[in-house]
């Protein structure tokens, strides 16, 4: 897959102002793209199954991006700090890093066809892409993505 993750400005849920790909630490990282708020749960179903690829290999890491037209912008101060004061938990605050703006740059530079489902990515250190995929959690996905995961 010739594809590279996109240069792009992102604010984690701590309130930290991040460049992506750079901020992605893992080697590799499981990159989830939302684009809407009904996908939570989306990607919520792949969270504990990546937690035990984190338990499993501890520099492999996982992010969720939400990321949002720039007509919300505005926004960011309260939806940013919903988000902040539903989750809590310092980890998942800090692997949470939204973007608002022209989602045509996300879009365009990960060939995400559809915004009504997460894309998933497996970026290497560096931002190029291995692997992706999409959906709610399910078996053979997640077959797929642990075939390139085992051995790191």
């Amino acid at each position: 897959m010739a594809l590279m993750f996109p240069q792009l400005e992102a604010r984690n849920l701590l309130g930290e102002d991040v460049k992506l790909p750079g901020a992605f630490e893992g080697d590799p990282s499981v990159v989830m793209v939302a684009f809407r708020r009904g996908q939570q749960r989306q990607v919520d179903s792949w969270v504990p199954w990546l937690e035990g690829q984190v338990e499993r290999c501890p520099s492999i890491r996982f992010y969720e991006v939400p990321a949002l037209a720039r007509v919300w912008a505005p926004f960011r101060p309260s939806i940013d700090g919903g988000m902040a004061t539903a989750i809590k938990d310092p980890v998942v605050l800090a692997r949470t890093l939204t973007i608002y703006g022209n989602l045509s740059h996300v879009t365009g530079p990960l060939e995400i066809r559809r915004r009504s489902t997460i894309s998933l990515f497996l970026v290497e250190p560096g931002g190029s892409i291995s692997w992706r995929g999409e959906g709610a959690f399910d078996e053979s996905t997640a077959k797929d993505l642990s075939a390139l995961l085992e051995g790191r």
